[in-house]
């Protein structure tokens, strides 16, 4: 599958990583840093996403932090000269979601955006797809592959978002990549729907509902950017780990960051 390619408009340059988890399934690595900061070959995911970002012109990072915080703050003061970055806390990241990070970074979101989170490695190139806003990183399902999934129509949108168990049979799935991108217009209306979702109480759920509520009604429409599954990894376990750092070597001489061979 190509991705339709639409009249561009300025490419994103404002990132949004969401970062306050407590990544318990990747113990003990995460039991004194978090789940960022985990290293893929030597190198911890967050570096590899801030030398991608640079790389592609992004000039501002927000990053909601929560379970030991301190360690990203400091990480990251390595680049404050580089890229404008903000915080944004979570401290009830033990007992909320994504969803509820992601809606206290609304009052830092003030142009189109990327969304990433802080399990995602994959190959710099593949970012390029993804600097106009209204996307969404999708991978043809492999057996690896965990959590949400979309179906796509002829025209490269996204139809249907299938979380949990939800799935139609007969039906073609893609694994999303968790990165997302979204024009003002757009935020606005997933916003609002964040917003009436914490109001609820459902704090506790994954910012794909309200995505998946949202396609469903027509108030949001997504194009699919294709990642070859080859070149990225999501890592919750340390088998994950293992697998990733089968595809992501270290740093070699004369090269700040490595892509996959």
């Amino acid at each position: 599958m190509e991705t339709m390619v639409n009249v561009k408009s300025n490419p994103v340059t404002t990132a949004v990583l969401l970062a306050a988890g407590t990544g318990s399934r990747l113990q003990p690595l995460t039991s004194d840093a978090p789940k960022c900061l985990t290293e893929v070959n030597g190198i911890a995911i967050l570096e590899r996403l801030i030398g991608c970002l640079r790389g592609h012109g992004f000039k501002r990072l927000v990053v909601v932090v929560g379970y030991l915080d301190h360690h990203v703050r400091k990480f990251l003061d390595e680049w404050k000269d580089e890229l404008q970055i903000e915080y944004v806390v979570n401290s009830l990241y033990s007992t909320t979601n994504n969803l509820y990070s992601f809606w206290l970074a609304r009052a830092s979101i003030k142009e189109p955006f990327l969304l990433v989170e802080s399990d995602v490695v994959f190959d710099d190139s593949l970012l390029e797809g993804m600097l106009q806003p209204d996307r969404i990183a999708i991978s043809d399902s492999q057996c690896w592959m965990h959590g949400t999934t979309v179906t796509v129509d002829v025209s490269h949108q996204v139809s249907a978002f299938q979380v949990g168990s939800d799935s139609a049979p007969n039906e073609i799935h893609h694994k999303t990549v968790n990165m997302y991108t979204f024009t003002m217009a757009s935020w606005c209306r997933v916003e609002e729907r964040l917003s009436q979702h914490v109001a609820a109480g459902k704090v506790d759920e994954y910012y794909e509902t309200v995505f998946a509520e949202l396609i469903a009604d027509g108030g949001l429409s997504l194009e699919a950017v294709v990642f070859d599954s080859a070149h990225w990894y999501e890592i919750d376990t340390l088998e994950d780990l293992l697998e990733a750092e089968k595809i992501f070597p270290g740093r070699t001489r004369g090269k700040e960051l490595s892509s996959p061979v």
